[in-house]
């Protein structure tokens, strides 16, 4: 009878080495390199076919990749395994630890475990399987198991496996080489004794947990401490980044295969390739009477020796010989093919200058799905962003909710902004009203707890800012923080917080007796100001005031917002620019110089959905044209063209003024296309998905799980070095308001896609 054999599939690489076809968001072993389906899928096929018993099959990859990896091997099964998602690369000692740790949980230590690599080309099952077992003997008796390729000529892309002897069976390794120059690969080649490192294992549990404790103990238990902490659901084990980022980053072949004694070698009968390159994939795909790999739109003249692939444009090449040339709608690529694995060095030199097309994948044009993005969307706020700031961005110790996380997911000690406390409350209350499951009321009740209990003022109001411990910071009553906090007591008294009204009233009051302007002309930027007038606060007045008419029903709250629409009427907008002025003189003048020609795109939309929201109150309908005017500009004049991101400032001509991008513009666009679909203007469905497709391409994907990129400058580079929780309330509004506009939707319409993919969904933060 076999021997028991559990499989593992790693597929955590990224397959730099195929750029530009092969990114981070969809590596190599997704790809379908042969016309038979993607890598992946072909090495769980072969898994599969093990004639003489049935493995289980484990698949170890990117969290980040879990939605791909599920939809290609779901129709496949895996004979009792499951994927296992890594929240982030460990290499692959971390990838064997896990596999070690589930077999011996699941199977018992002395079962044997398979390693193999999700993206090889192998020609046949049969022989695959024929040299897998003619190695069970020796990894049942104790061996850890190589697998050698005999070279056919001195290659310098793979590494090699030195033998003292070889016969039928298996041989002792005498040593691992990395990758040799050419002349060494060429002495390798004639010595007979030297074999390509398949990268395939196979061995016994007990054995490998061995090693590793003998030889990488700090891998072994910080390892087994995060795969104890695994969570497990139906589509897989999710291991928490808290834990797994511990675990040292090595390959297995430095951790152990080099200090391991009696490790044997199994020569391959199958034919093999990595694949690794597109001199390897000129070798192994089927070519013409000429030499020529051709894939896609590829028109050839003249052309020998040649891997030449197109996705999504017209290709033309004449006279070209031995060469690699793949277009892709972003990127051309053009090497000698013997030269081809040198695009590792082009992938790094992209990387250090921030460009990301590396990183991410432009898309040809598609049929765009309405709501296409929602399990992304649902995913990322759900299982990903709610239980990281709900746990991590909450102070325990003094009270409210910390101002800022660092990358790492740590508080930062920041002061606490009374509009950061507010918008941490609205927003957990947003999310109970949308179904959440987590523990909203708590939240609610400690964000209102300490702000009534340290941040009031004697007069009734509220301070701008507290220390990290909860003393006051800064005592100043500004009419912006008083804004947040009754939008935050509005939902918060929608969910059913009853002392919410309470200081809803109070706060009222004192905006009454202190903050407003003595001509009723708006609202001072705190008690008693005779500076500079500003629009935005008013702005977060008008949206308080409707959540509070929302809440209520109650008409008071709808006329004092009409007050704020009189002033955006009369002051506000510029009807010649279709802009949204910033700053103001007393008498609400635009401000002479720079100040005056200031606006901000971000504000244009964020002003775009709230005249929709009080049209529809109010019935005053002309304002929805005033919306779509606010977002032609800010579409117009107000985006990089580069990115497609809201700049943070253009001039009222649509001259950049301040060329940053930030997270929250591109939350306000998706929230102003929502409001604009569908009340007598265009169809602004594709546009919503483009626009969300942007906030998760450049602001989301590339932020660890739960958390984003706030700061992106012009040529889309991460300028963040924190994670601010005020974001938090935008991003959590535009995406519920986005799952709420696309519930039961699927309707799709012939335009083109937003640049990117849908970036592949990462799991929950553990």
């Amino acid at each position: 009878m076999a021997s028991r054999i559990v499989s593992f599939v790693m597929s955590g690489g990224v397959g730099s080495r195929l750029w530009p076809l092969s990114r981070e968001d969809n590596p190599k072993q997704f790809h379908d390199l042969s016309g038979d389906g993607s890598m992946l899928a072909k090495t769980v096929r072969r898994l599969k076919a093990w004639p003489s018993s049935e493995t289980p099959i484990y698949l170890i990859a990117s969290e980040r990749h879990a939605e791909r990896v599920i939809s290609d091997i779901s129709p496949l099964g895996l004979n009792g395994g499951k994927p296992i998602f890594e929240p982030l690369g460990r290499n692959t000692a971390a990838a064997v630890a896990i596999a070690t740790l589930q077999t011996i949980s699941e199977y018992g230590k002395d079962a044997l475990v398979l390693v193999v690599p999700s993206d090889h080309q192998i020609s046949t099952e049969a022989q695959f399987w024929e040299t897998i077992e003619t190695g069970t003997p020796a990894a049942t008796s104790g061996s850890i198991v190589v697998f050698g390729i005999k070279p056919t000529h001195p290659e310098t892309g793979y590494g090699y496996i030195e033998v003292a002897a070889n016969d039928d069976g298996a041989a002792v390794v005498s040593r691992f080489v990395e990758k040799p120059n050419i002349e060494t690969a060429q002495k390798y080649l004639s010595s007979g004794r030297f074999y390509w490192n398949a990268g395939i294992f196979l061995f016994r549990a007990d054995t490998m947990q061995r090693a590793l404790i003998e030889f990488q103990p700090e891998i072994w238990d910080t390892a087994e401490r995060a795969f104890r902490a695994a969570r497990a659901d139906v589509s897989g084990l999710y291991l928490p980044q808290g834990f797994y980022s511990a675990v040292p980053s090595t390959s297995i072949d430095y951790a152990v295969m080099e200090h391991a004694q009696g490790i044997a070698m199994v020569t391959a009968s199958f034919r093999w390739s990595d694949l690794g390159s597109w001199q390897s994939l000129l070798e192994s795909s089927p070519a013409d009477g000429n030499g020529n790999v051709v894939m896609g739109d590829v028109v050839a003249m003249d052309c020998d020796n040649s891997y030449l692939r197109s996705q999504g444009r017209l290709l033309s090449v004449i006279g070209m010989k031995d060469v690699a040339v793949v277009a892709t709608p972003d990127a051309i690529f053009v090497a000698p093919v013997s030269h081809s694995q040198n695009v590792k060095k082009v992938v790094e030199q992209l990387e250090k200058s921030g460009r990301l097309e590396t990183k991410f994948t432009a898309s040809e044009d598609r049929v765009i799905i309405s709501g296409s993005w929602r399990k992304r969307v649902e995913h990322w706020l759900f299982n990903e962003t709610l239980p990281l700031w709900s746990t991590a961005g909450v102070d325990t110790v003094h009270g409210g909710f910390h101002e800022a996380l660092g990358f790492d997911a740590r508080p930062l000690g920041k002061p606490k902004r009374m509009r950061t406390m507010a918008r941490q409350i609205y927003a957990f209350a947003v999310a109970k009203e949308r179904g959440w499951t987590g523990a909203a009321d708590e939240l609610i009740d400690h964000g209102i707890d300490f702000i009534a209990k340290c941040g009031r003022t004697d007069r009734g109001g509220w301070v701008r800012a507290l220390n990290s411990n909860g003393s006051v910071a800064d005592p100043m009553e500004d009419a912006y923080d008083h804004s947040c906090v009754l939008l935050a007591l509005a939902h918060a008294y929608r969910c059913g917080h009853q002392a919410a009204l309470q200081l809803a009233q109070e706060t009222f009051h004192f905006i009454d007796s202190h903050l407003e302007d003595g001509s009723l002309n708006g609202f001072l930027e705190t008690p008693g100001w005779n500076g500079v007038r500003s629009s935005n606060p008013h702005m977060h007045m008008l949206e308080s005031f409707l959540a509070w008419h929302d809440a209520t029903g109650d008409r008071t709250y709808l006329r004092r917002a009409a007050r704020v629409i009189d002033l955006f009427r009369c002051h506000f907008f510029d009807q010649e620019s279709w802009t949204l002025g910033e700053y103001f003189d007393a008498d609400w003048l635009p401000l002479p110089g720079d100040k005056g020609q200031w606006t901000e795109p971000g504000h244009h939309f964020e002003w775009a959905s709230l005249l929709v929201d009080f049209a529809r109150s109010s019935g005053q309908k002309d304002l929805a044209a005033y919306a779509r005017k606010l977002y032609s500009s800010a579409v117009a004049s107000g985006l990089n063209r580069a990115t497609g991101l809201a700049y943070a400032a253009v001039s009222r001509q649509g001259m950049p003024l301040d060329r940053l991008s930030r997270s929250w513009p591109q939350c306000e666009a998706v929230k102003a296309a929502i409001a604009l679909d569908n009340i007598g203007g265009p169809d602004l469905k594709p546009e919503i998905e483009g626009r969300v497709a942007r906030l998760f391409r450049w602001h989301i994907d590339p932020a660890p799980l739960g958390l984003w990129v706030d700061r992106i400058d012009e040529r889309g580079r991460s300028l963040a070095t924190e994670v601010p929780a005020s974001i938090f309330y935008h991003l959590v509004t535009a995406l519920m308001q986005y799952l709420d506009k696309t519930e039961g939707q699927v309707e799709p319409f012939p335009l083109p896609s937003p640049k990117t993919d849908s970036p592949l969904p990462k799991q929950v933060y553990g």
